[in-house]
């Protein structure tokens, strides 16, 4: 039972896209804005509401990057890829448990 008591602490990774943006950029690290909402096909107002869940978090850092026009660059955090790690890890002990 342990390990379902971890996956339901971690309320920023159990949302199904804040997660999904976390795996997206594991092995990644960065990533546009824009690449981010064709990957999980979510509106740009959602994506921005998940962002922020996860920069407040620290898991992630938004910051701007000059190309032909300023654009919205996600980089995941060392905290990001720890508690990423953490919460996978809390689920493969949920699954063998069932």
């Amino acid at each position: 039972m342990e390990p379902l008591k971890e996956l339901a602490k971690n309320h920023i990774l159990g949302s199904p896209i804040r997660l999904g943006i976390m795996l997206y950029l594991l092995p990644r690290e960065k990533a546009l804005f824009k690449e981010l909402l064709d990957v999980l096909e979510v509106t740009p107002g959602n994506l921005d509401s998940h962002l922020k869940t996860l920069e407040k978090a620290n898991y992630v850092e938004i910051y701007k990057v000059l190309a032909d026009r300023p654009r919205t660059a996600v980089r995941i955090t060392g905290e990001g890829i720890e508690k990423t790690g953490e919460y996978l890890r809390a689920l493969k002990e949920a699954l063998k448990a069932v």
